[in-house]
């Protein structure tokens, strides 16, 4: 009887993960193969991860791929491994260091001086935790968002003479325990549960942003996406604690996507014809998903939009 009831408990464990794997873990492959000869594409953060899995394929279907990174010799290795599996050389590093929004600028003014197009500009790079930015702002918060937002916004102009032109934003699921709280939401914090709560309030940020820009856009033919990549087994998580990484390093497979898998909705959104009526939409999976209505407060976009350019003194 107990063995009976042993192999039952195991063929349930077996089905619930199956179903896990289907619906979590197997995300869909991006069903277009289009062509990207001709177009160039600025993405943050490609040096690993899903930024690096999302150049490989962009590079893969002929685009000229420039990987805004901070650091110099993760991003040049990066760039060899990229041209090696692409048979595609231009393949570049640019230096940008989303912590230091001077940086930020400096990138968006070499890159304006020494590059004729922007077809794509995808906001990948992100932090789990961390301190402090340069400017004393909350890491997460400069680096997810507001540096995003400059760099958005210093590169706007080239995305409108190039149009149509596109804008893909990474969010993540976890908006859904974030909080826009207009007074606190930049300061620095301390503590594992206050670091993850300030990544979640950045993602409903971008998501937030993303609804804001599109509406700011219309009639220019640049369109915007945000996408949830998956829960992805990334180089993040030498940002848990020591626990987590032990548990996630020996059996995250198992839970977790691999980058190329969660690169999918990226490549979705920067390369996918007919989905231009969804600007400022949120995708998951390849496809587009109706976010929790905190994330489709228009109201509230905008009052962020606001407060942002303010922070970063974008208004007169």
């Amino acid at each position: 009887m107990a063995a009976a009831a042993a192999l039952v408990g195991l063929a349930l464990l077996a089905g619930l993960y199956l179903w896990y794997y289907y619906n979590f873990v197997r995300g869909p492959k991006c069903p277009n193969e289009r062509s990207l000869r001709g177009k160039t594409v600025v993405l943050t953060g490609g040096n690993s991860g899903i930024g690096k899995a999302t150049a490989l394929e962009l590079a893969r279907r002929g685009a000229r791929v420039i990987l805004a990174c901070r650091n110099k010799e993760q991003a040049e290795s990066a760039v060899y491994d990229i041209r090696r599996e692409s048979g595609n050389n231009e393949v570049l590093f640019m230096s940008l260091d989303l912590a230091n929004l001077n940086s930020v600028r400096s990138f968006a003014d070499a890159f304006l001086r020494s590059e004729p197009r922007l077809d794509i500009l995808i906001n990948n790079a992100g932090v789990l935790y961390g301190g402090k930015s340069g400017e004393g702002f909350n890491l997460a918060f400069q680096v997810n968002y507001l540096s995003h937002f400059l760099l958005t916004h210093l590169l706007l102009d080239r995305l409108k003479h190039c149009a149509p032109t596109r804008v893909v934003v990474l969010g993540s699921i976890v908006y859904i325990m974030g909080r826009i709280d207009l007074q606190n939401i930049q300061k620095p914090v301390d503590g594992v549960l206050k670091s993850f709560q300030a990544y979640c309030n950045s993602k409903l940020a971008n998501v937030l942003y993303t609804r804001e820009l599109a509406k700011r856009l219309e009639g220019t033919s640049v369109t915007c996406y945000a996408v949830h990549p998956g829960f992805v087994k990334t180089n993040v998580i030498r940002q848990f604690p020591m626990w987590m990484r032990l548990v996630t390093d020996n059996i995250g497979w198992l839970v977790l996507r691999d980058p190329m898998t969660a690169a999918q909705t990226s490549i979705y959104c920067a390369t996918q014809k007919g989905i231009e009526r969804f600007s400022g939409h949120y995708f998951a999976d390849c496809k587009l998903r109706q976010p929790f209505p905190k994330a489709c407060d228009d109201a509230l976009a905008k009052k962020l939009w606001e407060f942002t350019e303010r922070m970063l003194g974008l208004t007169e």
